[in-house]
């Protein structure tokens, strides 16, 4: 079982690893969109209002162009230490006892706008890159990352059960038919429902945390909703789509 994670725009600093080696990475089909978007990256924070623009920051996250420029030079991170936000506190990975924290590296991968997807121990740079930036060349990184990542994807589901927690906009750049999709919603207790938004991120961390601490191999969407009811949540299924469900 594979567990696809959405990146997080927060991104720790620093890091104790090499400079990033592209070469290194898992899923070296990818290497050469990577190449060129971290070429176009470090290139682009030279101009920093055209930077600005192309990432949808401003002059108060100038800090997120100095990382671009450094990219091929900072320190690295395994990407499931990189990331940070709702979802990863959720998850907390630093807490798992050893043996869950080895099937968390064995099961976890996360979609990237710039990696297009890594591997939890692959070691990565922070950056600044998200799936709705407009880089001022090149088409959309949607049309650049489709063809290549949907193979990507398409081998990976072919050998295992993947569950899918990217968002909209991350799913969109590789798309992965036949995957366990999942969505949380809010419950009333009038029995009204409502799409949870912005924390369904830490739901969704939720269950990767209980995907990764158990030691069963799912390889159905039932088996995944019977692993997420053991760690106390709740969860309905249709064929391969799971509704987590949270009080409102």
């Amino acid at each position: 079982m594979i567990v696809l994670l959405p990146p997080s725009e927060t991104k720790r600093a620093g890091g104790d690893g090499p400079a990033l080696r592209l070469d290194a990475l898992n899923f070296p089909e990818l290497t050469p969109v990577r190449g060129a978007l971290v070429d176009e990256l470090v290139a682009l924070a030279a101009d920093a209002p055209a930077c600005r623009k192309a990432l949808g920051i401003s002059a108060s996250q100038d800090h997120e162009i100095e990382r671009n420029a450094a990219l091929k030079t900072s320190p690295t991170l395994p990407a499931i230490n990189r990331y940070t936000g709702v979802l990863y506190d959720a998850l907390d990975i630093e807490s798992l006892g050893r043996t869950a924290l080895s099937r968390a590296h064995a099961r976890l991968a996360i979609g990237s706008a710039l990696f297009g997807l890594v591997r939890a121990d692959d070691l990565i740079p922070a950056y600044r890159l998200s799936a709705s930036s407009k880089l001022p060349s090149k088409g959309t990184l949607t049309a650049r990352w489709r063809a290549p990542l949907d193979a990507v994807l398409a081998d990976l589901a072919s050998d295992e059960l993947v569950v899918d927690l990217r968002s909209g906009s991350y799913a969109a750049l590789g798309r992965l038919p036949g995957a366990v999709h999942v969505d949380v919603v809010s419950e009333k207790a009038d029995g009204t429902r409502t799409v949870v938004s912005h924390f369904n991120k830490a739901h969704k961390g939720r269950l990767a945390r209980a995907l990764v601490a158990s030691r069963a191999e799912p390889d159905s969407a039932a088996k995944v909703a019977a692993v997420a009811r053991k760690a106390g949540m709740r969860v309905e299924r249709s064929d391969n789509a799971l509704t987590v469900v949270v009080d409102g």
